[in-house]
């Protein structure tokens, strides 16, 4: 590659106007591509077309209806839900709630059907109307009748009354799904403020599947609006402290612009979507970026204090930087890029867009930014003594304790390594959201007042036409219901059972006897045919059975649960049933649900990037091998790269000792940054062992000389990025970046105090 990498420096100063200006035209072509970028705002983003948990959910949605809901929290001050303003409050807002963009369905107190017998007759109407006319004693009556409904408890009003909900169905159409949540969105935060001016004693929250994929769309932009300027200002202020350049630092800071609006605009043409992990692509590409240049430039102006004149500079730089640059950024990639591996294609594009960015970035720094020192001023200044006096010192030191540090690192690692089983792989979906963000807090107040916004939905299947209407089925339905109830992560049961009892208990004159199922197929479907053709439109069952009434929807909601913990409710509710029921299908798990979908996307998401990192290392391996023409370096190379991630995973076990969706990623992602630092500091060993016929000891210590300082500006660089990037309010990334951190000043120390007494150790013999 030596020569190639003399002629590309020739050219790069031959033909530096050429370069130039096709740099320019080739970004703004591929930037133009931006405008086809669109933020996604669904949490179904995560989840691949084959994912076989969105399957089964998708089914159920197409079987039933879609539940997405809008879920107003109303918080009286005074702690009581039924008195006449905040009844009228409830009252209101359900009607207001209506004109809520794509709608379907709107539940309440003021509007649930209340069922009850008068003679012979069977009265279904709205719970209550005129909330502020009503006197103590309709709303004790009132209090009485909603705090002994099932299916209102713990669901629309808590135990003690304190709290209620008015919960929004809506279907969007899905036409123009940027256009149509925002829409949605604007409107309700515009009806909860109503709300609360209307009535001050009374505070609105607001939470469910709706909010939370607005609020998937907010963090994504905020990620992009806030850290991506943050990493900027950082990363001009750390090049021009660590380089002392200005000239280098604009044209690192040139090559990074370019590298991330070619890269963004090349997603946009190839149709990748902006969701909170991808969108985290811009602080990435310039942290990577930075690398490349960083070394050009030290390089340069290295050999401009060795004396050397401008263009001779250039090309040394050029031609000593190439190989390493080179496979430093084609390692990178190939680590991105088995992000392609993952189950959750939101890490898919990120991966692809990093991916391009770094090669954007090698391609501009060996072309684009040569060229450009060539035509700015650079002042020769040969000097007595241009060694790097700190990494020589270092570098001595690690030859003089080669032996300590040797050991001491193996300790290190093999001490860390042992703490990775106490990370245990678990997620809670709800906490990929920072505390700070409303959606976040909300849903908290939710969860510890009033219900929760994990569930498991179920499509409990007869096996024939009217099938629900059987005795037998509709036991064995209840029978769940109740042993679900009794589960202590249960909050609420949502079962067709509930209202066909009271149906009973009603035409048997409300006789609390009779508050059971029908012993009788017809008795069943006569109520319930009658109750159906009694409710007000948008109030119908169509969201609980199905229109061949084969089945019916029956929702558990829990309190916020881990990962781990849902796979266990899951699996356990499906014993049970296989266990204790008769005419239910069972010929698969019938749970499904934004909740269980979550779930298994991180454990598949392991498995799946497992492979991905597995081929990733065996390639990159490959091509070191090749590289440094050398199977024993080659192999050697892998322990400082592998090293990083055990250590960072290990502290991360004694840290927090969860892993998730999001750092499922992290070793296949930093396994081409680690290399980075191998790759520069084995090449100018290499070097200096072969072209300049010095042993071990010697090599050591010139590679800390002439690459030393490249590899630490580089790395603090790369850990100030991902800090920043740690800063995000969406979880996944914050936890993706303080890792990401952690395993990049791993891998410099490794690259510093293992790999060289290790290369001493193995040649020790040779050059005794």
């Amino acid at each position: 590659m030596s020569r190639w990498a003399t002629r590309l420096g020739e050219w790069d100063i031959r033909y530096r106007w050429l370069i130039i200006v096709m740099t320019l035209v080739f970004v703004a072509l591929a930037a133009s591509g931006g405008k086809y970028l669109k933020f996604t705002n669904n949490y179904r983003i995560f989840f691949s077309s084959d994912n076989p948990e969105l399957q089964a959910f998708d089914a159920l949605e197409k079987r039933y209806s879609k539940n997405d809901q809008v879920l107003f929290i109303l918080e009286p001050k005074n702690g009581n839900v039924f008195t006449p303003e905040v009844l009228t409050a409830v009252e209101e807002l359900t009607e207001q709630a209506w004109q809520i963009p794509y709608s379907s369905r709107i539940d309440s107190l003021s509007n649930f059907q209340h069922t009850q017998a008068e003679e012979d007759d069977l009265v279904i109407a709205d719970l209550y109307e005129n909330g502020a006319t009503l006197d103590e004693a309709e709303i004790a009556r009132i209090r009485n009748i909603a705090l002994n409904e099932p299916l209102l408890v713990n669901r629309i009003v808590s135990p003690s009354g304190h709290v209620t909900a008015v919960a929004a169905t809506i279907l969007l159409p899905g036409e123009e799904p940027n256009k149509e949540l925002p829409e949605v969105v604007s409107f309700v935060r515009k009806l909860a403020k109503q709300t609360e001016e209307a009535h001050p004693s009374v505070k609105v929250h607001l939470t469910g599947i709706v909010m939370m994929n607005n609020a998937f769309n907010e963090s994504s932009r905020e990620d992009m609006e806030k850290l991506v300027p943050i990493s900027f200002a950082m990363m001009v202020l750390m090049l021009l402290f660590l380089t002392r350049t200005v000239v280098g630092t604009l044209l690192t800071v040139v090559v990074i612009l370019f590298s991330i609006v070619t890269a963004m605009g090349l997603g946009g043409y190839l149709g990748f979507p902006l969701s909170p992990p991808s969108a985290s692509a811009p602080t990435m590409i310039l942290t990577m970026a930075i690398a490349n240049s960083v070394h050009i430039i030290i390089t340069f102006l290295h050999i401009l204090h060795d004396g050397k004149e401008k263009f001779e500079a250039i090309r040394e730089s050029i031609r000593l930087n190439l190989q390493p640059v080179f496979i430093a950024s084609l390692t990178t990639c190939i680590g991105f890029l088995s992000m392609n591996f993952s189950d959750a294609p939101p890490f898919r594009h990120l991966g692809n867009f990093v991916a391009m960015g770094v090669a954007i970035a090698f391609v501009l720094s060996v072309t684009f930014l040569p060229s450009m020192l060539s035509l700015l001023p650079a002042r020769t200044r040969k000097s007595g003594d241009h060694r790097d006096r700190l990494m020589i010192g270092l570098g001595e030191f690690v030859v003089r304790n080669r032996s300590v540090l040797l050991w001491s690192m193996s300790v290190l690692t093999i001490g860390l390594a042992l703490m990775i089983p106490k990370n245990e792989l678990n997620d809670v979906f709800i906490h990929y959201f920072d505390k700070s963000v409303p959606f976040r807090a909300d849903t908290d107040f939710m969860v510890e007042n009033l219900t929760g916004i994990y569930i498991l939905d179920y499509s409990l299947e007869s096996g024939e036409p009217g099938g629900i209407n059987d005795p037998g089925y509709l036991k064995d339905v209840e029978a769940f219901a109740q042993w679900y109830r009794q589960q202590p992560e249960t909050l609420h049961v949502n079962t067709i059972t509930d209202i066909i009892k009271r149906l009973n208990k009603n035409m048997h004159g409300d006789d609390p006897a009779y508050y059971r199922l029908p012993k009788e197929r017809d008795l069943t479907a006569q109520y319930l045919l009658l109750y159906e053709m009694s409710l007000p439109q948008g109030l119908d069952l169509n969201n609980q059975i199905d229109v061949e009434k084969s089945a019916t929807r029956f929702i558990a909601t829990f309190k916020t649960l881990s990962s781990n913990q849902v796979i266990e409710m899951d699996q356990r509710a499906y014993d049970w049933l296989k266990a204790n029921t008769s005419h239910i299908d069972l010929t698969q798990n019938p749970g499904s649900g934004p909740s269980k979908m979550f779930a298994h996307i991180g454990k598949r998401n392991i498995k799946s990037m497992l492979i991905g990192t597995t081929l990733a290392l065996i390639l990159i391996s490959f091509i070191l091998m090749i590289a440094f023409r050398s199977i024993k370096i080659g192999l050697t190379s892998l322990i400082p790269n592998l090293v990083p991630a055990a250590m960072g995973f290990g502290l991360w076990g004694l840290m927090v000792g969860q892993v998730g969706l999001a750092l499922s990623v992290v070793t296949g992602m930093t396994l081409g940054i680690v290399v980075d630092d191998t790759v520069h500091f084995l090449s100018k060993y290499l070097r200096a062992r072969r072209e300049k016929d010095m042993d071990a000891q010697q090599a050591v210590v010139y590679a800390f000389n002439t690459v030393g300082r490249a590899l630490a500006i580089t790395s603090f660089v790369l850990m100030t990025g991902f800090l920043i990037l740690s800063l995000s309010t969406f979880e996944l990334n914050s936890g993706m970046g303080l890792l990401t951190a952690i395993i990049i000043g791993f891998a410099l120390l490794a690259d510093f105090f293992l790999l060289p007494p290790l290369l001493m150790k193995l040649e020790e013999r040779k050059y005794a």
